[in-house]
């Protein structure tokens, strides 16, 4: 029987694999079945942080709106300014008034004053 050569679709697909895996360390970046269950691994924690950093970023957010507040004795509480934001319709998010709170405290007092009238 002649012999059959292998194309080099699988070794293509193979070495494709292999540049995703290249910075792991050992076995992860050179045995094709780990380095396949690793890219799957890796994948799965990156969707599922995407995720998580949003949630992280958010709850950061509301704690330094919640902080500069109650510093300066504007609001009680980060609930009361929230409510009261959307009871004036004033469409400014979270992480516009975290900027605000952080680089000009005045001026969240100013927009704090304006919801209180």
């Amino acid at each position: 029987m002649t012999r059959t050569k292998r194309g080099y679709i699988a070794r293509r697909r193979r070495t494709k694999i292999r540049l995703f895996a290249s910075s792991f360390r050992g076995a992860h970046s050179r045995l094709t079945q780990t380095i396949t269950q690793q890219k799957i691994r890796a994948l799965v924690s990156a969707h599922r942080d995407r995720n998580r950093q949003k949630r992280n970023f958010r709850r950061l957010w509301i704690t330094r709106i919640n902080a500069v507040i109650r510093n300066n004795r504007v609001f009680n509480s980060y609930k009361k300014l929230i409510h009261n934001l959307y009871r004036k319709q004033l469409l400014l998010n979270r992480k516009i008034l975290a900027q605000i709170a952080i680089f000009n405290r005045n001026c969240l007092c100013m927009i704090s004053n304006e919801i209180i009238k």
